[in-house]
């Protein structure tokens, strides 16, 4: 058994205020006990104009960010997954939205980049986003082994689609994280469901940080931190305001869970099947 943290923020457009944040939160999920903290996405930067993280976003392996995040995790002797953090990539005026996970030591052990970007329309509003004009999607699954079971790693829009998480859960997954700034609309028709369903068809414990409430861009985030169990029942959660929400992962009960309810090995149809014709 392990102890996970989801840490809720507020974040800003100011780069060296988030980071302040982040680290008082971090000390309080050390303080409750937590081995891994899990930082929503975007929380060292949301800019009052989408463009603005190209102007901060950071070399892969250096940079203000990534040394706080490193430093930190060595002070606290912390795991830190770092929801992500805009690192630049080769040609063109893009990021990578990038979820980077560090061990107590201080060492990046992971990083996985969005797959899934959000060019979306809010259906009954106004609100209209085009991530991919900055960020360049990730092509690979990333897991990784942590002192509370095996993680696998993904972003906010990442999961609406379902067929991530079962690749993820097939290599080994125990438990996935989805750091998020969903916006309000989606966040109070689907969030919570969401979450739930990707524990409960996977079988799988699942750590949701999130952005809330007022940003500097005038955009606002829904919140609502959540850790589920494998069962889809709702083991922690933060609804407003910043702070922490910490949970035990039972990786022996889920073992069981598994093993007595195998849904996962009752699959059949592994891969898209032909339409048969008509008889």
């Amino acid at each position: 058994m392990g102890r996970v943290a989801a840490i809720q923020m507020t974040s800003t457009h100011q780069v060296e205020e988030n980071l302040s944040a982040a680290g008082t939160l971090l000390r309080a999920a050390k303080d409750a006990g937590a081995e891994v903290a899990c930082l929503p996405e975007n929380f060292a930067f949301i800019g009052v104009h989408d463009a603005d993280k190209l102007d901060i976003a950071e070399t892969d392996g250096a940079g203000p960010v990534q040394s706080f995040l490193a430093a930190r995790a060595r002070e606290l002797g912390l795991w830190i997954l770092a929801g992500t953090v805009n690192l630049r990539v080769e040609g063109g005026d893009l990021v990578a939205n990038a979820s980077l996970l560090f061990d107590a030591q201080g060492r990046r052990v992971a990083r996985y980049d969005k797959i899934h970007l959000f060019d979306v329309s809010i259906p009954g509003g106004e609100e209209h986003y085009r991530e991919s004009r900055h960020v360049v999607p990730g092509r690979h699954i990333v897991l990784v082994d942590t002192p509370v079971g095996r993680l696998g790693l993904s972003v906010c829009y990442d999961v609406r689609f379902p067929e991530l998480y079962r690749e993820l859960v097939a290599q080994g997954a125990e438990w996935l994280s989805i750091p998020a700034a969903f916006t309000v609309p989606t966040g109070r028709a689907h969030w919570e469901t969401l979450l739930r369903a990707r524990a409960i068809e996977n079988l799988c414990f699942v750590v949701a940080p999130a952005q809330v409430g007022s940003h500097s861009s005038g955009r606002e985030t829904y919140g609502d931190s959540l850790i589920v169990d494998y069962w889809g029942q709702v083991l922690a959660r933060l609804e407003k305001g910043a702070g922490v929400a910490c949970a035990d992962l039972d990786l022996g009960k889920q073992a069981d869970t598994r093993a007595r309810f195998p849904a996962l090995t009752n699959r059949r149809l592994e891969r898209p099947q032909r339409v048969a014709e008509p008889a």
